[in-house]
């Protein structure tokens, strides 16, 4: 059978030889920083199920130590040059996007003929984790194609990749550790400290007034941890479920999938969700990296004020 262990080998095979690429890198002044990164890294995602929370725990605090004191820095990986890349799209056309679509038509028709034939019963994939495996499975097959068709050198992908990651930086992990920390928040009883403010500070029975505390707090948790859904269990917890659900009788689909929006005007408006606005600005190499949440503000803002009208309205009908 195959599971979603050897997804998270796959993919911390790639993070190994990001790290052993960046160490070979003496173009990179900060490559033994970038080698520990990326190894670190590697090492959750190989070893992460074996040593142990405190393990993992120091594990990221490494990680933290190496972004904080600043040595991660963009490697110079020996790939092609600006001039080559044109003369590839003048030559390939839109045929370059075929390998990547690959990926999505092997993820989506894969399931469906894995759900809806006698294939599923053959117990080849591990059970509800289908999709996943034919994802990684599809960018293995993207990979081959571009092997047989391009000829690319072997360490090419590798490289790429490296060259990839090194643009991001630590950015790229930042939002499952801030996912975790939304975890933390909830376990610690956060939200039943906000719950009892609001019971303090709001009138008994105003529903827009309590509706508001939801979507603002909503949008400020996820500026705070850059992340809606690490924002969620805090706020549902607090407010949402206690007060607009349970005291006033709002419905419950309304409340969460609005409030989960009025979460993701915060993402618009924050740099701590690093995969939506640093990461596109470090991609494009923006002169300025807040230019893409500067663009966003104008949007989220009254975007923001129309979700908590919904909720105020709609859950209450």
């Amino acid at each position: 059978m195959i599971t979603l262990h050897w997804l998270y080998v796959l993919a911390g095979a790639m993070f190994a030889g990001f790290a052993i690429l960046s160490a070979a890198d003496r173009s990179n002044g900060k490559r033994w920083g970038n080698a520990a990164f990326w190894g670190l890294m590697a090492l959750s995602l190989l070893a992460g199920d074996l040593i142990g929370d405190l393990g993992n725990g120091l594990l990221v605090l490494g990680l933290a130590a190496l972004a904080g004191f600043g040595l991660v820095g963009r490697g110079n990986p020996p790939t092609t040059s600006i001039e080559e890349r044109d003369a590839w799209s003048a030559k390939l056309g839109n045929r370059l996007f075929l390998p990547a679509l690959i990926i999505p038509v092997t993820a989506l028709f894969g399931t469906l003929l894995y759900t809806y034939t006698p294939l599923g019963a053959s117990g080849l994939f591990e059970a509800k984790r289908e999709t996943y495996i034919l994802l990684g499975l599809g960018v293995l097959l993207a990979l081959l194609t571009i092997f047989v068709w391009l000829r690319p050198p072997l360490l090419t992908p590798l490289q790429e990749g490296r060259r990839l990651i090194d643009s991001i930086g630590w950015a790229a992990v930042l939002p499952q550790m801030l996912a975790a920390l939304g975890v933390l928040f909830a376990a610690a009883g956060v939200g039943d400290i906000i719950g009892g403010l609001t019971r303090a500070v709001i009138p008994e029975g105003s529903i827009f007034l309590t509706a508001a505390v939801f979507g603002v707090g909503m949008a400020l948790f996820t500026m705070i941890m850059g992340n809606a859904f690490a924002a969620f269990p805090v706020m549902a917890a607090a407010v949402g479920v206690p007060l607009l659900i349970q005291d006033y009788g709002g419905d419950p689909a309304v409340i969460g999938a609005v409030g989960m929006l009025a979460g993701f005007c915060g993402t618009l408006m924050t740099p701590m969700a690093a995969n939506f606005n640093l990461v596109p600005a470090a991609l494009l190499e923006l002169k300025d990296q807040y230019g893409v949440i500067k663009a966003q503000v104008a949007t989220a803002l009254p975007l923001l004020v129309f979700n908590i009208l919904i909720i105020s309205v709609a859950a209450f009908r």
